[in-house]
């Protein structure tokens, strides 16, 4: 962040709230011309500090309500078998997060699907098909309190 001047800041914060903003409007807003913001985002984009640009969708019109949080603890803790969920995991199509946990869960997924049939079904066709999980513990969410997608930038 040592980088990042308030300008910066000030166009992630803008980006993050609407990334179809133009150029010309970001520039606008930041009292900046065209070529500087546009050099402003190139760099923030080299540096990987931008990652990338999506459409925010809903999950429900898509037909994928139900949301899971699946908690996977391992067998076995050798780097082959971890290695090998993580790979196998990224094959999942209903897996929208996977994290590696320190404590007593391995792994937690995020997981959406269109009916707790379907949620059975990726668990016993899918999910246990992989190697090495020892228990899996699965919770639904009931209600989405707060959902936010950006970060918060000082």
């Amino acid at each position: 962040m040592d980088q990042l001047d308030q300008i910066d800041r000030t166009l992630l914060r803008l980006l993050q709230e609407d990334a179809k903003l133009t150029t010309k409007e970001l520039a606008t807003q930041l009292g900046l011309t065209l070529s500087p913001v546009y050099e402003r985002i190139k760099r923030l984009e080299n540096l990987g500090i931008i990652k990338g640009y999506v459409a925010v969708l809903d999950k429900a019109m898509l037909g994928q309500p139900i949301t899971t949080f699946c908690q996977v603890s391992m067998r076995y803790h050798d780097k082959a078998f971890i290695e090998k969920f993580e790979e196998e995991v990224q094959k999942l199509h209903e897996v929208q997060e996977c994290y590696h946990m320190a404590g007593q869960v391995d792994f937690l997924l995020k997981i959406h699907v269109p009916s707790l049939p379907a949620y059975h079904d990726f668990v016993k066709y899918k999910l246990s098909e992989i190697e090495n999980i020892g228990v899996l513990n699965s919770t639904f969410v009931l209600k989405e309190i707060k959902h936010e997608l950006g970060y918060h930038i000082s």
